[in-house]
Parts: structure tokens; C-alpha cells; sequence
């Protein structure tokens, strides 16, 4: 029986995870060719590294296909409904920083929070006959925020390429995506709302609740102990 460990399987994120395990005496590295989805453990016995995408890891971790998983808290938050029952954080990592927002076009000089949002979602369903339409990615999160938060009178559209663009494409009235730095959105004309931060994300450790762990057990044992962190009850 091995423990398997997915983890992000290109770019810094893939970078970072490796230098933060090689930092704790748990090498891993990229076997065969660059495109080729293989690698290695080394520094604990019965670890097998699993190349994924990012946005795999959550589901493979709510099936219990694997037993840990490297992933970003916003994606856990909006693939896995009622996430804490799925997965358990074992340890933020400390870089994939990004904010889930939502924005809006710059000249909606009157439109700077969710209360304006809300009575610009309403006046532009009075005026146009349909209501406002929100691009984003990440559905669950920002439905649950708008909820929350009371907004209504807004239907969101699904965006897997540029969200940015959809507002000047006309796609779009306003959008919720991830951001770190807001030069995108600057550059698209568009601003964050002051109270629209939906959920601060960054990189995590994650452990599956749903994974058979009667034999990874005592791997996940010596493994928590090298990296020095508590281990998670899920067993």
C-alpha cells in the first residue's frame, strides 16, 4: 500500500510545493520526459507522487483516490460542496497567494460596494429585462458570498478563459475572479468593490477524509513527522 500525494503537475506551483517539501527533507522530483506525469518520493518510504492539475486535485482528494493533495483553498471551497466533510487542511504553504473578487467596470463611479452592486443589479433589471450577469470560475464561492452578503437580481455566466475580457466583449456586466496584484483588471478598466474580497486563497496541504487509510496510516505517521506537522484526524 502506498500513500499518494498529488500535487500541482506544472509552473511555480509545482516549483514551490517541491522546494517546500525538499526544505523539510521529503525530496520530490519529475521522472522521464517534461510532459510526462511521473515523479518520485524521496526521504519517506511508501510515498508516491500523483501529477495533477491543480483544479484535479480537489476532486481526486472528495473521492478518495488520493490520500493528501497540494491545491488552492479557493478551488476546495467551490469543487467540494460542504468541503470540511471531504477534506481536512493539514498546513498552509505559504505562497500561491491570490483573492477570489468580485470587480466592476471603472466608470460605474456610484457602484463601490455589494450594497451598490445590489441596487445596480436591480435598476439594470428594470431597465434591460434580464438580470445582470456575472462572470466568473468559481460558482459555488461566489453565489454563497452574494447570497451572504444579500445581493440579488444577478445570474452568473461561466468563464474557463480570459474574465477579465468579458465585460469589454459584452459578455458580461462584472465579474469575480482570482487576482494578486489587480494589473489585469486595471488594464481591462475594471475595479474591485471595497467589501467584494470572496475569499483570500494560497497554497495548502490537504488530507482526504474519504481515502482508505488503513494501511497509508502509518506512511501518513512517519510522513507528518518529518515535515513537522500535527497529525490530521482523519484516520
Amino acid at each position: 500500500m502506498m500513500l499518494k500525494i498529488g500535487v500541482p503537475s506544472k509552473g511555480r506551483l509545482m516549483e514551490k510545493t517541491f522546494d517546500w517539501f525538499g526544505a523539510r527533507g521529503v525530496a520530490m522530483r519529475q521522472t522521464g520526459a517534461e510532459r510526462e506525469y511521473s515523479g518520485a518520493v524521496e526521504g519517506v518510504d511508501g510515498v508516491e507522487l500523483v501529477l495533477l492539475s491543480a483544479g484535479e486535485i480537489p476532486r481526486e482528494l472528495g473521492a478518495g483516490r488520493i490520500h493528501l493533495g497540494v491545491t488552492g483553498s479557493d478551488l476546495v471551497r467551490d469543487k467540494l460542496a460542504d468541503w470540511q466533510t471531504q477534506v481536512t487542511e493539514l498546513a498552509p504553504l505559504g505562497f500561491g497567494h491570490a483573492d477570489l473578487i468580485i470587480a466592476v467596470p471603472a466608470f460605474w463611479i456610484d457602484v463601490d460596494t455589494l450594497d451598490d452592486l445590489d441596487a445596480a443589479a436591480s435598476a439594470f433589471r428594470a431597465a434591460h429585462g434580464f438580470r445582470l450577469r456575472i462572470a466568473t470560475k468559481y460558482h459555488r464561492l461566489v453565489r454563497e458570498f452574494l447570497t451572504a452578503n444579500g445581493v440579488a437580481d444577478y445570474q452568473l455566466v461561466d468563464s474557463q478563459g480570459a474574465t477579465e475580457g468579458t465585460v469589454k466583449n459584452q459578455t458580461a456586466e462584472a465579474i469575480a475572479d482570482i487576482t494578486s496584484s489587480g494589473e489585469t483588471l486595471r488594464a481591462n478598466h475594471l475595479k474591485i468593490l471595497s467589501d467584494a474580497v470572496v475569499h483570500r486563497s494560497q497554497a495548502v496541504l490537504f488530507a482526504s477524509r474519504k481515502a482508505d487509510w488503513s494501511d497509508a496510516g502509518p506512511i501518513l505517521d512517519r510522513l507528518a513527522d518529518r515535515l513537522g506537522l500535527p497529525l490530521p484526524a482523519v484516520i
